[in-house]
């Protein structure tokens, strides 16, 4: 039997205890089961440093709605938790930490060091998982892993040795990204670019025998230093005779060769470039095929080393001045142009990225990236929308060796190990025990440690197991959907399917879902910088959970942003105190009644038209959610639960719930409708709104353990109503006819009229008196007469047309005529001193000849407006004294 529901909607008093008990009773967890269909996700797993921002609110709450959609499908729906070490973000956190302390990290060491990082991860890693509880997250907690876990930390081994031993992890100089500040390579991924403004130095280059130069632009003129070519076109025929010349750097005096290579653009610029093949990726490449020296000039802190003669020591921006003021003072420097070029930053520190050449560890992309590739073009993997292949291919299809290794040390430690004596290295899971070049037994590890991203590449296989052959892997691999935003495709998204397809043979999901990002009310991304950041936190103590989850899914789009503003979370917390609300009602004039299934002739029209529209309603949904249309699902089952149900079959069925002596069986069909289709739009909600659909579904339906293991509600034939549906439409348009008319004669609400409905249809007429006296209040009738013809009806009485029907509503009822005369009378009367007074203006010639026009035109104005309002109220009285 069902009980009543607290007065008010308290969220406080309900989230926190039902998650609770979700999580005491398992309802979450899942295990391998063969006789279900497994459905999983892999949480992209948030920062160990981080706490719960809106960008991960909007996330978990995608994610949550389909794992709990599928859950009551019937599949055996698993969604696996966790968190990211943050390698570079982690160890800037404990470094400064510890400098708050007065501690060096070097000073510390690196095991010291580490001992503080593991005890950061304990105290803060899992802030942001009980965040994540406030939101309602239904993830298998039992099943959490952690990037750095024991279990994944094999996997990552694992994979570093299976793909060295294949010949796709070398070690080699080549171009990376070096961050000053952080002193470590940074992948590709992790370079931001943004505009900035900078400027064209124009610098001439002596050719050494000849009385001429060439002319090159840089926007790095401190890179001259390592400098060891000037390259031109083959083709370009201004210089055909110089090429295998040399010219004479400028201010470090070296010759240096002119070579011609297809790189150099002809039409741009002067058609001659500088080649410094230790500090451009285009530069190297050059230098590699002209076998040119690489002379880097920098130190790992971006300032110039030995090798930059007396500008030795200098940052590189000062050093920047120094030389192009020394260009200046020997007449190399042709001129100065301002220019906006794109600049590589670091994501994490936001220091300009330095390319340099360097000693680093890399995997080989052409080979991996091709499945990956080929998976997008076969079908086997899609994005949602689908526009996002494009940026996927375009990054594959142009992909260079992803450079992996990082000179920090909190993170996963190359198994790489050097010999002591030769300094030749083993790659393996342990120390070797004998160098198989020289014999020797002493070894040091490889200091650096691997990027983040490789860990967190092997996410959806590492996490049930991988490389075990567990039963889980087996059952639950290939996961089904990742979520996630447009922003990190290149990070993870790519990296995960081609680790997929070289570690398990198989894409590592089917859909790649995106969505895009939460921003602020006036469209600005959130950030500490613009102090724009809304706390997901402070929304849920001050809304609740639920009404967040539907204010960052109403409206949403696959790949689109969306804006976020108080006055969006307010309507949603309206909805929820209107579904509360509601559910009381139902719940009150349940009372621990008996209610049975009606026979279907004690059905009326509203009866089989509202279980009709929920019917269609789970259909619509369902398709909604297959497609990923999570915000048009919502509003679907918004609208309905508000308008349909709320606004109209709730207002109907009191009629017969009032009546329930007179008509007990009418009264128990109201009731078995409101039940029914209650408990169904309760479980179309709930993938949204968890903690309130299910407070109200276990009052209404206690027998049940949980609405969220209830199932999932399906099309039904034989709720299929559409003649039903047709009458109430036509109702619905005669009710807002008649209260649209009510309000331009501004009729009061306690005044009543009759209602006549005269409709050809007989179908429409039979339909309209099964519930008149139900459909009373709702247009405000004291009788509702239907019929087919307009015998009986006065003439003056107003009248409606709608779709197959006409409306009359009888001018005696709306109007009372001696007091409607009294008050024409006085309008009369006022309209009458108000044109004498106008008309007494326009007829002065003084005032005529010495007002202003505009004042002039404004009297005229009234005027008009004043002899129009005078024969409408003749009009009107002429009627009434008829």
């Amino acid at each position: 039997m069902s009980k009543n529901l607290e007065k008010t909607y308290n969220p406080k008093e309900i989230e926190d205890k039902l998650y609770t008990k979700w999580c005491e009773e398992k309802y979450f967890h899942a295990e391998a089961d063969r006789s279900k269909k497994p459905f999983t996700i892999v949480m992209p797993p948030p920062n160990i440093t981080g706490k719960l921002h809106m960008g991960h609110a909007l996330d978990e709450t995608l994610q949550d709605i389909l794992i709990r959609y599928k859950r009551m499908q019937g599949y055996n729906a698993l969604w696996i938790p966790g968190t990211d070490h943050a390698a570079i973000s982690t160890e800037v956190k404990v470094t400064n930490q510890l400098k708050s302390e007065g501690i060096d990290k070097k000073e510390l060491g690196r095991e010291k060091f580490l001992e503080r990082t593991w005890e950061w991860k304990e105290e803060y890693g899992g802030t942001i998982n009980e965040q994540l509880k406030k939101l309602g997250v239904s993830c298998d907690w039992d099943r959490e892993r952690f990037t750095m876990d024991e279990g994944c930390s094999k996997a990552v081994e694992e994979v570093f040795i299976s793909l060295y031993e294949k010949g796709y992890i070398y070690k080699g100089s080549r171009i990376i990204n070096w961050c000053p500040v952080c002193k470590t390579s940074l992948s590709d991924a992790e370079v931001e670019h943004e505009e900035q403004e900078g400027h064209f130095w124009h610098i001439k280059y002596p050719i050494v025998g000849t009385d001429r130069f060439l002319e090159i632009a840089t926007t790095r003129p401190e890179t001259m230093l390592g400098d060891t070519a000037i390259a031109v076109h083959p083709d370009d025929e201004r210089y055909t005779d110089i090429v295998g010349k040399n010219v004479l750097l400028p201010l470090v005096n070296r010759e240096i060769p002119i070579v011609a290579d297809y790189y150099v653009d002809k039409e741009f610029g002067t058609g001659a470039v500088k080649i410094t093949p230790a500090h451009d990726p285009n530069d190297f490449e050059v230098g590699k095929r002209h076998d040119l020296e690489e002379i880097n000039i920098m130190n790992d802190d971006a300032t110039i080393n030995e090798k930059g003669g007396k500008y030795a020591g200098m940052e590189r921006y000062e050093a920047r001045k120094a030389i192009v003021k020394d260009l200046e003072e020997q007449g190399y420097l042709v001129k100065i142009e301002p220019h906006t070029h794109n600049v590589g930053t670091h994501d994490r520190c936001g220091t300009t990225v330095e390319p340099l050449i360097k000693q680093q560890w890399f995997v080989k992309m052409e080979e991996l990236a091709k499945p990956a590739i080929e998976a997008i073009k076969n079908g086997e993997l899609k994005f949602v929308p689908e526009r996002f292949d494009k940026i996927y291919l375009h990054w594959l299809e142009n992909i260079r060796d992803w450079c992996i290794s990082r000179q920090i040390w909190w993170g996963h430690r190359i198994p790489a190990y050097y010999c002591d004596k030769c300094g030749e290295f083993v790659v393996g899971r342990e120390k070797p025990e004998k160098c198989p070049h020289c014999g020797n037994t002493e070894f040091t590890q490889d200091e650096d440690t691997l990027d983040t991203w490789f860990s967190s590449a092997l996410w959806p296989f590492s996490t049930l197991g991988w490389p075990e052959h567990t039963e889980d892997l087996d059952y639950f691999y290939p996961t089904d959907v990742l979520v996630t935003g447009y922003d990190i495709i290149f990070f993870w998204v790519i990296r995960m399917v081609f680790s997929g397809y070289a570690h398990t043979g198989k894409a590592p999901f089917h859909t790649v879902f995106i969505h895009g990002l939460v921003r602020d009310s006036q469209g600005r991304k959130m950030s500490k910088s613009l102090g724009n950041g809304i706390d997901p936190l402070e929304i849920i103590d001050q809304y609740g959970a639920d009404a967040l989850r539907l204010t960052l899914v109403t409206g949403n789009a696959p790949g689109n942003d969306m804006r976020f503003y108080n006055e969006r979370v307010e309507a949603s917390r309206n909805f929820a105190n209107k579904v509360w609300n509601a559910s009381r009602f139902i719940m009150m004039n349940l009372d621990d009644k008996e209610v049975t299934k009606p026979d279907d002739f004690q059905m009326k029209p509203m009866d089989r038209w509202v279980l009709s529209k929920v019917n269609t309603l789970a259909k619509d949904v369902t398709e909604n959610m297959d497609k990923f249309e999570l915000g048009i699902a919502v509003q679907k089952v918004y609208d309905f639960i508000w308008d349909e149900f709320c606004d109209w079959y709730i207002e109907i069925a009191k009629y017969r719930i009032y009546h329930a002596e007179e008509d007990p069986k009418g009264a128990n069909c109201a009731l078995w409708t409101l039940k029914t289709v209650l408990g169904n739009a309760l479980k179309l909600l709930h993938p949204f709104m968890p903690f309130v659909s299910e407070e109200i579904y276990k009052a209404l339906v206690p027998e049940e353990e949980s609405l969220m293991m209830s199932a999932w509600p399906q099309y039904r034939e034989d709720w299929n109503f559409p003649q039903a549906e047709n009458i109430a439409e036509h109702f619905k348009a005669v009710a807002r006819g008649v209260r649209n008319i009510r309000a331009e004669m501004n009729v009061a609400p306690s005044r009543k009229s009759k209602v006549y409905i005269v409709s050809e249809s007989q179908t429409l007429c039979t339909g309209f008196e099964m519930f008149k006296e139900s459909a009373k209040p709702l247009v405000l009738a004291s009788e509702i007469i239907v019929s087919h013809t307009r015998e009986g009806i006065a003439d003056d009485a107003v009248s409606i047309v709608v779709p197959d029907a006409t409306v009359y509503l009888p001018m005696e009822d709306l109007v009372d005529f001696e007091q409607e005369k009294e008050r024409l009378t006085k309008e009369k009367e006022r309209l009458s001193k108000e044109l004498a007074r106008v008309n007494g203006m326009l007829g002065n010639e003084k005032f005529i000849s010495k007002a202003p026009e505009a004042k002039i035109n404004e009297e005229k104005a009234k005027l008009e407006k004043y002899t129009q309002m005078m024969a409408q109220v003749e009009e009107r009285l002429a009627g009434l004294n008829k």
